[in-house]
């Protein structure tokens, strides 16, 4: 969880009471607290009301504006009394209040009942962003998460890339094998995917059928390409026996790479929009192939 508070003493008295049974972390400004919130996604916000530069409401305001973290509940931490307090922190999305001076009793009791109800939350969330056959994450996720990052790589001048694969002649697979086999033979696709992917904050979803997406953060034109190669190399040597395909014995896959530069804005349309064309391009060109390109404003 995270504690904000601008006096390094009050921290210290929550800090007390929770470390025992929690991680904490700490911040002593909202910039700060928001930045943290970004980079580190608390499961619970601790919030002092009253701090300079930026309050405690501004900084609830803006968490909850970002797709990233409004899903961290917000307790505020405040001596003010008066109920148009609480209903202005309610009105911004803050879930309680805890008043000073602070009780041991009521801040532990306050902060398990919130992480219990956000771990239930998180679990319901989850399945709503799973796609039923193969375990990897849905379109809803990927329309969702990659908006969000784009915001962030705009606002951090940060590269962002986008690997599309499609299953080569599935349809093929499918008359030939049987629908069954062409399940287990997506599963094992996004199997492999996820064993591609090296970094916790790198996501697969399944874009729709045959196709994948992997949303790649942090990560420029170069290393977006050399990790496709990784997955077409991957899915080959998976062996999955296709008698129909036109290109090899086995299963492949064709894959688009587009990349945001560190400079670039661009837009989340954009990008998917790159990267599904160099998709195209890579199956016009023979499939089994890999094209990428960057985006350029």
């Amino acid at each position: 969880m995270l504690v904000v508070d601008d006096q390094a003493t009050n921290i210290q008295v929550l800090y007390q009471i929770l470390s025992s049974d929690y991680q904490v972390l700490m911040a002593t400004s909202g910039a700060q607290a928001l930045a943290l919130c970004a980079s580190k996604q608390p499961d619970l916000v601790l919030l002092d009301l009253v701090m300079p530069e930026m309050d405690g409401y501004q900084v609830c305001q803006r968490l909850k504006a970002d797709t990233a973290t409004r899903d961290i509940p917000v307790i505020f931490i405040t001596a003010q009394t008066d109920e148009s307090a609480e209903e202005k922190g309610f009105d911004l999305g803050a879930v309680d209040f805890i008043s000073k001076p602070i009780n041991p009793r009521i801040v532990r009791a306050r902060v398990k009942t919130h992480l219990m109800l956000k771990a239930q939350s998180d679990l319901l969330r989850s399945w709503a962003y799973l796609d039923g056959l193969t375990g990897v994450h849905n379109r809803r996720f990927f329309d969702e998460r990659v908006a969000a990052e784009m915001g962030r790589a705009i606002r951090n001048q940060t590269a962002l890339s986008l690997v599309m694969l499609d299953v080569d002649f599935f349809k093929r697979f499918n008359d030939h094998y049987g629908h069954q086999a062409g399940d287990d033979c997506l599963r094992r696709v996004a199997k492999t995917l996820k064993n591609s992917l090296m970094r916790a904050g790198d996501h697969i979803a399944r874009y729709g059928g045959e196709e994948f997406v992997c949303l790649l953060p942090d990560t420029n034109f170069t290393g977006a390409m050399q990790l496709a190669e990784t997955i077409r190399r991957d899915v080959i040597s998976l062996q999955i026996e296709h008698a129909q395909s036109s290109v090899a014995p086995f299963v492949t896959v064709s894959l688009g790479v587009g990349c945001k530069p560190e400079k670039i804005h661009g837009s989340a349309n954009s990008l998917i929009s790159l990267a599904d064309t160099q998709l195209y391009k890579a199956k016009e060109h023979g499939r089994h192939r890999i094209f990428g390109a960057e985006l350029t404003e």
